[in-house]
């Protein structure tokens, strides 16, 4: 469902669901009970400004029933974020494909306490591009090659590619060398999310995540590992190498939870995503495009396990 409401400050605006009926005689009822840690003449003041829209753009007032909009459009209050010392770099730019180095810490899109502070944003910001969407994601802790469309008319050609596995994928991760264990393997094994865990976990059924694990060198207690995923499920690099019993260096979700702690520039997850390859689907030539990063050695600290 496309919002009525142009991005702003590099964000889009918000959508609400709005009941069909209810106790609240106006769609500003039921909004300033919703949001009742508010202000309420705040959110009232929004109506006056014609700043609440429905689905084709007009304006809501705050005498406008409820009952008369499905959804609702808005813009939230930015919060006031601390800028994270990091920088994402373009490998590429054209009419239809951006192409970024994220780093460590630095969100792909907003969500939770990182808003402005995410790729996405910055990007949009920087380069006057508010129609730059992300073509897939990158965790937080993950640094490494990310791909952006430019072109709405264009986006779903790139997003297929992804959807049909027609593009190819190659990490490097730090992690505990092991001359137990024999390599190249196949790790193949279902993972299962969960809103309320941190973590996934995996579970007996038919594999819906698969890894290729190849060592590239040995360094000391630890080793440089090349990581080709088939599939993209959320966290499965880090929770195939735990499984292995080769926990990337940095990780505190696996193999084990560690507590949290506050973000150390100085010790990020070594994982990196070091290149991405395909077809382009808009002129049949081939596409490839790597990191300018490097994973750091492991330093001494409790996270270098």
């Amino acid at each position: 469902m496309r919002s009525p409401l142009p991005i702003r400050d590099g964000v889009n605006a918000t959508r609400l669901r709005l009941p069909e009926s209810g106790p609240w005689p106006t769609v500003l009822a039921y909004v300033q009970q919703r949001f009742a840690h508010l202000d309420p003449e705040d959110l009232r003041s929004r109506f006056d400004r014609h700043e609440v829209v429905g689905r084709t753009g007009e304006p809501l007032s705050a005498g406008t029933p409820l009952g008369d909009h499905d959804f609702i459009w808005y813009y939230r209050d930015l919060p006031a974020e601390t800028r994270i010392p990091v920088e994402v770099d373009v490998l590429h730019r054209d009419a239809h494909l951006l192409v970024a180095d994220k780093p460590h810490f630095l969100p792909t899109t907003p969500g939770g306490r990182y808003v402005v502070e995410s790729a996405l944003v910055r990007l949009r910001v920087a380069l006057d591009l508010p129609s730059l969407v992300p073509i897939h994601r990158l965790d937080r802790a993950t640094a490494g090659v990310l791909l952006f469309s430019v072109d709405p008319s264009t986006r779903g050609a790139y997003q297929r590619l992804f959807e049909r596995r027609e593009v190819r994928k190659e990490y490097h991760a730090i992690a505990p060398f092991d001359p137990d264990l024999r390599l190249p393997v196949t790790v193949r094994s279902r993972l299962v999310s969960s809103r309320t865990h941190l973590r996934v976990r995996e579970e007996p059924g038919a594999a819906n995540a698969e890894t290729r694990v190849e060592l590239v060198e040995r360094r000391g207690e630890h080793a440089l590992y090349r990581l080709r995923p088939r599939t993209g499920k959320m966290h499965q690099l880090r929770a195939h190498l735990g499984s292995l019993g080769i926990g990337i260096v940095g990780d505190r979700l696996y193999p084990n939870l560690l507590p949290e702690e506050p973000d150390d520039l100085r010790h990020p997850l070594r994982l990196l995503a070091h290149r991405i390859s395909f077809t382009d689907p808009l002129t049949g030539r081939p596409r490839d495009f790597t990191t300018r990063r490097r994973l750091a050695p492991p330093r001494s600290s409790p996270d270098s396990r």
